[in-house]
């Protein structure tokens, strides 16, 4: 698919961005990574909670550096009561990118970064360089993981810099489930994580 660029203006009409309400967003675990393999939250572990107590969970990733120039920050979930992270996941992902030196930019969609019914680690950010100034940071939003009627949606958006440009990934999907969802983790399509965090919140019903 071609790259097509965009020159709408338009968003400098906007005068005010949406925001979570003052005493919503409750602090629950923070994972340090340290040349790590993996960053797994499993409700009940370590004082993680991931079950009906919040109808909305949201990771903070920031600051994640590679161990492994180019590789893809990813997660993946497990059922309750299930193993492996292979959970089936129908997703979409695009992707803007600007240039340092302003020379390209663009929009396009990333067909290699979705699935259809797949069982594979979910794509958020791709081919982050791993120089020392180097990262991604981010966020993903988790929709009512408990439920035992619905799939489960979520939605993520990573920034990273690529080969001198940044670029930022938009991805969403479900768990095409009807199981609760209750342990998610994250990893590096190749080699460790580096260095960085993970928080994750809940979020209060309204």
């Amino acid at each position: 698919m071609a790259l097509v660029k965009y020159n709408n203006n338009s968003i400098s009409a906007v005068t005010a961005a949406a925001s979570i309400p003052s005493g919503s967003l409750v602090p629950i675990k923070t994972l340090t990574a340290s040349s790590s393999a993996t960053l797994s939250f499993v409700h009940g572990t370590d004082g993680v909670v991931l079950d009906s107590t919040y109808p909305i969970y949201k990771f903070e990733f920031i600051n994640i550096h590679p161990g492994t120039n180019a590789a893809f920050f990813t997660f993946q979930a497990n059922a309750a009561g299930g193993s492996g992270y292979n959970e089936t996941i129908t997703s979409t992902m695009f992707t803007a990118y600007h240039e340092e030196d302003g020379s390209d930019s663009g929009l396009a969609y990333v067909t290699s970064g979705d699935q259809a019914n797949g069982t594979a680690f979910q794509q958020i950010a791709r081919g982050t360089r791993n120089e020392a100034d180097d990262n991604c940071s981010g966020y993903l939003h988790l929709f009512n993981p408990s439920s035992t009627t619905f799939v489960k949606h979520y939605m993520a958006c990573a920034n990273t810099v690529g080969t001198a440009e940044s670029d930022v990934y938009h991805t969403a999907g479900y768990f095409n489930t009807t199981s609760a969802i209750d342990e998610i983790q994250f990893k590096m399509s190749s080699g460790n994580i580096d260095s960085g965090k993970i928080k994750l919140y809940g979020i209060k019903d309204s």
